[in-house]
C-alpha cells in the first residue's frame, strides 16, 4: 500500500508543477500581447505601420499552341512505339515523356 500512495503522491505533484508552469506561461504571453496592443495604441498615425498588399499571383502558364500540341502528341507517340519495340527502357520513357510535357 505505501507503494501505491507514493505513486499517487508523486502523480499529484508532477501533476500539480506542470499545472502551475502551465498557467504562469499563459500569464506572461497575456502580459505581452496586452504590452504590444498598448504599445500600438499610443503610437501616432503616421507611425502605425503600413498593411501591405500581397505580392502579384505568378502568370499562369500559357496554353500550348495547336501546333506545337500536335507535334509533342507526335513524339510522345514515337516515345511509346520506341518503348514498345524495347529500344527504350521504362527509365528512358519516363525520362524524355518529362522533358516534352516540361
Amino acid at each position: 500500500m505505501p507503494g501505491l500512495l507514493r505513486g499517487v503522491a508523486r502523480t499529484a505533484v508532477v501533476a500539480g508543477t506542470a499545472t502551475a508552469v502551465s498557467n504562469r506561461v499563459s500569464r506572461r504571453q497575456a502580459g505581452r500581447w496586452a504590452q504590444q496592443d498598448y504599445e500600438q495604441q499610443q503610437r501616432p498615425a503616421y507611425e502605425q505601420p503600413q498593411e501591405q498588399a500581397p505580392p502579384p499571383a505568378p502568370p499562369a502558364p500559357q496554353p500550348a499552341a495547336p501546333d506545337e500540341m500536335t507535334h509533342r502528341i507526335d513524339q510522345l507517340k514515337q516515345l511509346a512505339d520506341l518503348k514498345a519495340q524495347n529500344v527504350l527502357t521504362e527509365e528512358e520513357f519516363e525520362s524524355q515523356k518529362r522533358l516534352l510535357l516540361g
